[in-house]
């Protein structure tokens, strides 16, 4: 079955914009849709990358709200810095060293990291051993290093098991 079908859901998805996209359901509308969504991931089913699974969905969500949490103060962080002494702002540019090296996992983080106002992931070394980032204010990059490998990094090990 997954060799005729390889990605049933991105299927379903792609059928579902077609119709929407031709705001119809006439059968021909839904027939050719069918073809092509089920056509596209099987023509390329062999460029698809395979990721790792989540194997601790409740850690995940436990992520997520931590995450929606650091974006929300980072926020007023950033803000009150702006308001209150721009002069006072010390820009920063280091390297975090990665703990793991499964692509999504290091994708999550580095998406983490730029999400988190304050903070932008600029590229993920060759390798995956290390991830450059650039802190809008930052006067000691080693304690930044220490918050995101125990708040973040850690975690996403624990969520992927990597």
């Amino acid at each position: 079955m997954k060799t005729l079908f390889p990605t049933p859901l991105l299927s379903l998805f792609l059928l579902i914009v077609w119709v929407l996209l031709f705001n119809s359901i006439a059968p021909g509308v839904i027939v050719l849709g069918a073809l092509f969504a089920w056509f596209i991931p099987f023509l390329f089913r062999s460029a698809w990358p395979s990721f790792i699974r989540i194997k601790r969905p409740d850690l995940a969500l436990v992520y997520f709200f931590i995450l929606i949490n650091d974006i929300v103060v980072a926020n007023f962080k950033v803000a009150a810095m702006i308001i209150g002494k721009p002069r006072s702002m010390r820009p920063a540019l280091f390297v975090f060293p990665l703990n793991m090296t499964a692509e999504l996992p290091v994708t999550i983080l580095a998406s983490t990291i730029t999400l988190t106002p304050g903070t932008v992931s600029c590229e993920i070394t060759r390798g995956r051993k290390g991830i450059l980032i650039h802190s809008f204010s930052e006067e000691n990059p080693e304690e930044l290093i220490k918050t995101i490998r125990n708040r973040y990094e850690r975690r996403l090990k624990e969520i992927f098991q990597c």
